[in-house]
């Protein structure tokens, strides 16, 4: 497998975290319609949303890991 193929699989990798993280988003922004004022489903929503950006945060650290191990080794 070439330099080329392993940074294009990396390159998936992240559209599809990114892709997931922007999902969950859309979800939660469509489910906070039905909510209304109600704080402890509105704090719920906002963990779910934080959850997903910040393990996100952590797989794209990640990624860069393994980018810079493909790209120097």
């Amino acid at each position: 497998m070439t330099l080329g193929w392993k940074l294009f699989v990396v390159f998936l990798a992240f559209v599809t975290i990114l892709t997931t993280v922007i999902v969950v988003a859309f979800r939660e922004r469509k489910r906070a319609r039905t909510i209304g004022h109600d704080p402890a489903a509105q704090q719920a929503q906002d963990a779910r949303v934080l959850a997903i950006i910040f393990s996100s945060i952590v797989g794209g650290m990640f990624l860069a890991v393994i980018t810079a191990w493909l790209v120097f080794f």
